[in-house]
């Protein structure tokens, strides 16, 4: 398999994810799906000549894109801290260490999935009109990426540990579906 998700073919990825392994699972696809989604946005706004929201969507698609890997990563870590010996004076530690990682990556694919529907709702409300279509398609899936990445904190949060990421994630999906909704009601 390639070094990066974002190395490999659709085909591969697609047998990647059904794969009998852990990784990549729901934050990849979450991340993935979010830059699926700034990208349309980005071409919905090439489209409308809007420069800068071509390159605000660019830029979205820049930054979550490589946490496909990071949430892979994450998993992979957790998993190893999982696999020490129950004797291991470190065990503790790096389990709440890796725990907290496996939080922290998915927020991060929250946050930049709440842009990415926010910029695209506004190209569906205000954008080329041939291109909204697109720009809603774009709102839906950073909706659905964001609420998968807030279910993904929540399967992860044990104890008081990352109850404020869990819910601010869960707030920014509820936000973006109600966009996805609005921008089919257009």
């Amino acid at each position: 398999m390639a070094d990066s998700l974002l190395d490999l073919t659709v085909r591969e990825l697609l047998d990647a994810a059904a794969a009998r392994t852990p990784a990549p699972g729901g934050g990849g696809a979450a991340a993935l799906t979010t830059a699926l989604a700034a990208a349309l946005a980005g071409m919905a706004a090439r489209f409308g000549d809007d420069g800068s929201a071509a390159e605000r969507a660019d830029a979205l698609r820049a930054a979550v894109a490589p946490l496909a890997d990071a949430d892979a990563a994450a998993y992979g870590g957790y998993l190893a801290a999982t696999r020490l010996r129950r004797d291991d004076p470190d065990r503790a530690g790096a389990i709440s260490a890796a725990r907290r990682e496996t939080i922290e990556v998915p927020a991060r694919i929250t946050e930049l999935a709440g842009q990415v529907a926010d910029l695209a709702a506004d190209l569906a409300r205000s954008g080329n009109r041939n291109l909204h279509g697109d720009a809603a398609a774009a709102v839906h899936l950073a909706a659905a990426a964001a609420t998968t990445a807030a279910e993904l904190i929540a399967a992860n949060v044990t104890d008081d540990a990352g109850v404020a990421e869990r819910d601010r994630a869960r707030e920014i999906g509820a936000t973006a579906r109600r966009l996805a909704e609005a921008a089919v009601r257009r």
